[in-house]
């Protein structure tokens, strides 16, 4: 069974609904957080916006080890910067996954800290997961905005403050 078709079209979906998330970030609300363990609002957000450049990452390369300090978050502070890198970030995915070919997903892609192997993935599974972190990020920025009552957008099917069901 072919899978690229379905890792273009659910990053495509992920992206139309992480979209419609990102119009309605906040300003003025960066450093809000539900709870003391939880992130602040914007790091929160610009995660979930890297994310979006997972798949081309792992496509490109073997590994990522926290320890070598070769990844650094990206700072920002507003909605037209979080907006600028969910673009840069989903078009370099996008290229990566309609010029790969199915045959490339077996590669292998690792995790780690230093010696300490989080995770060990064929490069489909590792971007499996990136898309699977989507979906869990961009409902924790749901539950921000619904608890600073914030009108939610449906993203797999209508939500409380849809009006047009």
């Amino acid at each position: 069974m072919e899978t690229l078709p379905y890792l273009r079209k659910e990053l495509q979906q992920e992206y139309d609904t992480t979209k419609k998330f990102l119009a309605l970030f906040p300003q003025g609300k960066n450093d809000y957080a539900p709870h003391e363990k939880s992130m602040k609002l914007m790091p929160l957000a610009t995660h979930l916006v890297e994310i979006f450049g997972w798949p081309h990452f792992m496509m490109t390369t073997e590994k990522l080890d926290f320890a070598s300090g070769e990844y650094q978050p990206t700072i920002l502070t507003d909605r037209a910067g979080l907006e600028k890198k969910f673009e840069e970030e989903y078009a370099k995915s996008k290229e990566t996954l309609n010029t790969i070919k199915e045959e490339d997903l077996n590669g292998r892609w690792t995790m780690s800290m230093g010696d300490h192997l989080i995770a060990d993935y064929n490069k489909y599974e590792a971007i499996r997961v990136a898309l699977d972190q989507i979906t869990h990020h961009r409902a924790q920025l749901g539950v921000y905005y619904r608890l600073m009552d914030i009108p939610l957008p449906g993203s797999y099917g209508p939500t409380a403050d849809d009006e047009s069901f």
